[in-house]
């Protein structure tokens, strides 16, 4: 199928269109959140091997310092949120319920600039392997869940010729709309954040997805791509549009073989955040210390999109969104498709922390699982084309070869497939103790 260059509509399989919930925030300009008197910086906040400690307790720190450096090729650096004083190195609650190793700082109040990394003005005429160097310093990951390191994605094996780069502006999750008010309010950082990752990739077909329910910043950004080279396709909304091979197709027409990457159909596909993030970093030297986030929900008083930075706890979140009219029955991180519920609100915003978003009790539908039925509704859902009932049984059953074999891997935990089961089943947390279970049984087998 020919590559598209236009708003012709390239419909993925399967899929559902969940109660958006947009309206809370979408004309939420982006606020951005006072200095605290301490942060709360995570180490590990990406996708592979851990970051070396290079502070220890007591070291005054500046804004943008760098706090851990990467710990291997897979990894990301971590740079402290405002200068002060280091109190101590500390386990603190993490987003999936374990502690993780963070930095605490007190802030002294001055927020001192203290980053290392000189502006690199004239980017068009710097090299590709220095433009990545900087991204890779900065600190960057991909910010719309995954937090993969930017710098990895951007290095592929010269083999796997990369001829689209596509940016993820559909936003397809419910509630959220960070990226949505990014589109709005930094158009120009967006595509030039895109025009810079295509030097460094060496590509010229660039596109930006958007789901047609943003008309303006389908609009908005029309106006600043073309000095960049940059595409914008309006897609159709649909969940999950925004996922990677579900994106590739809808643009391209082009199918990520079973078991691939986006590399292997010709593609890298990036998110609008950290297309802002690598022009900062780029034009003014400045690392992913800070990103915006949504914050919503019915019993939240005045939700809206904030730019926090990394380190401030979930509560404090909560309370800068004015606190909420009534307690609410669950807080999630991310948004209600693929978000993780939150038992503890001391968690602090990370680099990837899209959304913090209430639900009301009203919205948690209380009820018991039972067997599946085989109405095939889930198959009809899946954006993968397995078989998501089936393959819950197998799992219950223990039969995780079975189930290997049966595609479970291809699972992007989306949430489709939950969505419309009739029986409630809790289909993703099956995969997922599922994945976990053949991904230890290798480990096993390799030692």
């Amino acid at each position: 199928m020919s590559n598209l260059h236009h708003d012709d509509h390239i419909y993925f399989a399967g899929g559902v269109h969940p109660e958006e919930g947009k309206y809370l925030s979408e004309s939420k300009a982006i606020q951005e959140a006072p200095l605290l008197d301490s942060y709360t910086v995570i180490l590990n906040q990406h996708i592979g091997a851990p970051p070396k400690l290079i502070v220890k307790k007591g070291d005054a720190v500046k804004k943008g310092q760098l706090l851990a450096e990467a710990g291997g090729f897979v990894s990301a650096p971590v740079h402290s949120p405002t200068s002060g004083t280091v109190r101590n190195i500390e386990d603190c609650p993490g987003p999936m319920g374990v502690p993780l190793l963070a930095v605490v700082i007190d802030s002294d109040g001055k927020d001192e600039w203290g980053s290392s990394l000189e502006p690199i003005a004239d980017w068009e005429n710097t090299s590709p392997d220095d433009l990545k160097k900087r991204i890779s310093d900065a600190g960057l990951v991909g910010m719309g869940g995954a937090a993969f390191p930017t710098h990895v994605k951007l290095s592929p094996p010269p083999e796997k010729k990369i001829d689209h780069l596509i940016f993820n502006g559909a936003e397809c999750e419910p509630y959220l709309t960070a990226d949505h008010r990014l589109m709005l309010e930094y158009p120009e950082s967006v595509v030039e954040g895109c025009a810079i990752i295509a030097r460094v990739l060496g590509v010229k077909n660039i596109y930006i997805g958007i789901e047609a329910n943003k008309p303006d910043a389908i609009k908005v950004l029309r106006e600043k791509a073309a000095s960049f080279g940059v595409n914008i396709i309006a897609l159709r909304v649909r969940y999950p549009q925004g996922a990677e091979k579900q994106l590739i197709y809808a643009v391209t027409g082009r199918k990520v073989p079973a078991g691939g990457l986006p590399m292997d159909a010709g593609c890298v596909v990036q998110n609008i955040g950290t297309a802002v993030a690598v022009t900062e970093a780029v034009k003014e030297g400045k690392p992913l210390f800070e990103r915006v986030t949504t914050v919503t929900g019915e019993p939240l008083a005045n939700p809206g999109n904030w730019k926090f930075r990394i380190g401030t706890p979930v509560s404090k979140a909560i309370e800068l969104a004015g606190g909420v009219k009534y307690s609410p029955a669950k807080v999630i991180l991310g948004g209600p498709m693929m978000g993780f519920a939150q038992k503890n609100l001391q968690v602090p915003v990370m680099k990837n922390t899209s959304g913090i978003l209430l639900l009301s009790k009203e919205q948690l539908v209380q009820y018991e699982s039972y067997p599946c039925i085989r109405c095939g509704r889930c198959v009809d859902a899946c954006p993968m084309n397995i078989i998501p009932g089936p393959l819950s049984t197998m799992i219950e059953s223990g039969e995780f070869e079975l189930a290997e074999k049966n595609n479970l891997m291809h699972c992007i935990e989306c949430g489709s497939c939950a969505y419309v089961c009739p029986s409630f089943r809790p289909l993703v947390q099956h995969f997922r103790r599922g994945k976990a279970e053949i991904n230890a049984r290798k480990r096993k087998m390799k030692k």
